[in-house]
């Protein structure tokens, strides 16, 4: 694995991102109880906010995750899913913080990102 503490960018917009969590179009919870399920869903939500801004995964400089109860066999898991979102070669900076709960009781991960179109 390999984590960036720092990332440089120079120029060009920048789009901050606010915490998506696992929702679908509708407004439904989509993996409820399931961590998985629901990291894959908000790296979807992630996808759609950052097209919508004419941004990429390739554009992003740093994701913070939040992560309910969260344990050391999480990472694995959590990992798995940005691997195939995020640019091996040069990955975000990136935070992964344990809480104690998000805003609704049903959310276990939320994720947000910061990224600059140069």
């Amino acid at each position: 694995m390999l984590f960036r503490s720092a990332v440089s960018v120079t120029g060009g917009t920048t789009i901050y991102i606010s915490g998506q969590v696992s929702q679908d179009a509708a407004g439904n919870v989509v993996g409820e109880g399931n961590l998985l399920a629901q990291t894959r869903q908000v790296y979807r939500n992630l996808g759609i906010a950052l097209s919508a801004a004419g941004a990429t995964f390739a554009d992003v400089v740093k994701l913070n995750v939040y992560v309910v109860g969260y344990q050391s066999e999480h990472r694995a898991l959590l990992q798995s899913v940005r691997e195939g979102h995020v640019s091996k070669d040069h990955p975000p900076a990136s935070t992964l913080i344990g809480v104690q709960a998000l805003a609704r009781p049903e959310y276990l991960v939320e994720i947000e990102a910061i990224a600059v179109i140069t």
